[in-house]
């Protein structure tokens, strides 16, 4: 499928596992997730343009290259924060942003509470970054929000993804990649993911 990213990894399909297995304790589903963010970034950014730079090392000069654009992580609050410190570790000169949307199931439509992205965001690459991807509605809400800052190209980064929401996202934003560990089988009744992993932001914080 155009514009999606499906990571084929042994180490990452097996802390996917634990992150699945419903007796991991809310510790270890915090550390698991961070882990898989770190493998995560690194594929998410492998086309990152890179600038020249001199440097001496201890036998000599020498020219190498460097990350050579702006990009911004943006996590979707509150189960996006879950990922943003395994992305930061790779990614260390990124700038942050949060965008706090849920879906109101009353309204049938999703509600933003929180925005807050860094000053200068105009043009830069964006990480769109949430666990999960079920029906698209909430990140279909962020993308746009974050296209009325007149950013860059967006990739929406998750852990697994429904294929009702990777649809929604092309349909609206055909532009925009999305990059995840799995591509779940279905979704019920309720809108979660099969086989899924629960509810992402329950399981990290140990909330009802």
């Amino acid at each position: 499928m155009k514009n999606l990213t499906i990571i084929e990894h042994p180490v990452i399909h097996h802390k996917l596992t634990m992150l699945r297995d419903k007796r991991t304790t809310a510790h270890s589903f915090r550390l698991i997730m961070e882990e898989i963010s770190q493998f995560i970034a690194y594929e998410a950014t492998r086309d990152l343009k890179v600038a020249t730079a001199q440097i001496e090392t201890p036998l000599e000069k020498t020219q190498t290259t460097i990350v050579g654009e702006e990009l911004v992580v943006v996590s979707i609050q509150r189960a996006g924060n879950g990922m943003l410190g395994g992305m930061l570790r790779i990614l260390p000169f990124a700038t942050v942003g949060h965008i706090g949307i849920y879906r109101d199931r009353f309204i049938q439509g999703t509600v933003e509470y929180y925005l807050r992205l860094p000053s200068k965001i105009e043009g830069r690459k964006i990480l769109l970054i949430d666990p999960l991807l079920a029906t698209g509605d909430t990140a279909c809400s962020a993308i746009e929000r974050l296209k009325e800052y007149d950013v860059g190209d967006i990739r929406f980064v998750c852990i697994l993804a429904a294929k009702e929401g990777v649809a929604r996202i092309h349909e609206r934003f055909p532009e925009v990649e999305i990059i995840t560990v799995s591509l779940e089988r279905e979704l019920d009744a309720k809108g979660y993911l099969l086989p899924g992993l629960g509810d992402a932001g329950d399981r990290l914080y140990d909330t009802v």
